[in-house]
């Protein structure tokens, strides 16, 4: 198991460093001048210039990429163009309530649709089945932001019992809970019918193995067969889709984030590229890339926990 994480480490620093080089250049390709927005509207000529000179703008791409990279390395993401904050200290303002959304996202949609797809895979072909795979159809075809339109509507203007917008504290009191609620279930929405349709067709394939057929035979339940045999070795290719669909959830979480005003790195990101703020949209991009990379990691930690053959082959 060392060996196996230690070969998936590896990996890590390649794998961000293109994440920083291709998130560099595509904010260099911005039409605007960061120099002239911390200037400010009123600058001259020459304040322009000399802020362009101390941030480094007029040095070639390479250099200055090497010396941003140099300065990543030592966990300086730089100042905001607008508020002249740090950073790190924005991202760390907003990483907890994101983190809280994505959370309390997959608790719901991560289960239920593992749920759903044992339901469906049991009772193949039957009416249940065919409920099931219409509401996770339902569920896939559907945008983020439409669920979130629908959810606002029904919730918040129809019914009035939940708030649409801003994050009213943390998860441990009742405002918290309540605040959560509607963007959580927007972002589930988006993995749930995914999680269900794999779960679906990996449990059909294992429970019509060997193993599953002698295990029946030998008298044990069927409740216990589809947990024990067949759920449990069906589970690989479900941890790869969850995997892959935190990407989805990263950039659902923007769209939602800015739907509610819930105030995440989503939604400060989107705030930082309209406004033409670079190095705060540089580091969101980066601690996006990090959430992921890691999650990446911790599913083949699943892969070699579900099955040793992955960590030993």
């Amino acid at each position: 198991m060392i060996q196996f994480l230690l070969v998936r480490l590896s990996l890590f620093a390649p794998i961000l460093l293109g994440v920083l080089l291709i998130g560099f250049l595509l904010l260099q390709v911005v039409p605007s001048d960061p120099a002239a927005i911390r200037a400010g509207p009123m600058a001259t000529a020459e304040v322009i210039e000399a802020i362009r000179e101390e941030l480094g703008l007029n040095r070639p791409l390479p250099e200055q990429f090497l010396i941003y990279l140099a300065k990543v390395l030592q966990g300086d993401l730089g100042r905001s163009l607008i508020s002249n904050a740090k950073v790190v200290e924005e991202l760390a303002a907003t990483l907890p309530p994101t983190v809280e959304l994505m959370a309390v996202c997959m608790l719901w949609a991560v289960p239920l649709g593992i749920a759903l797809g044992t339901m469906a895979a049991v009772h193949r072909g039957g009416l249940l089945d065919r409920m099931l795979m219409l509401v996770s159809v339902a569920g896939v075809s559907m945008p983020v932001f439409f669920v979130g339109i629908l959810l606002i509507w029904v919730f918040g203007f129809w019914l009035q019992v939940l708030p649409t917008s801003g994050r009213g504290g943390p998860l441990w009191t009742l405002e918290g809970w309540q605040s959560i609620l509607l963007p959580a279930l927007t972002l589930g929405c988006i993995i749930l019918g995914p999680i269900a349709r794999v779960t679906r067709t990996s449990v059909i394939e294992a429970l019509g193995a060997d193993h599953v057929r002698t295990a029946r035979a030998k008298g044990l339940s069927w409740p216990k067969v589809i947990v024990r045999h067949g759920l449990r070795n069906a589970l690989v290719p479900v941890v790869t889709l969850i995997g892959l669909q935190v990407g989805f959830l990263l950039g659902g979480a923007v769209v939602t984030e800015t739907m509610f005003a819930w105030p995440g790195i989503g939604r400060l990101a989107v705030g930082a590229i309209l406004s033409n703020d670079l190095p705060v949209a540089q580091g969101a991009i980066i601690c996006l890339s990090l959430g992921f990379i890691t999650i990446n990691l911790g599913v083949d930690m699943l892969y070699a926990a579900l099955d040793p053959r992955i960590r030993l082959g």
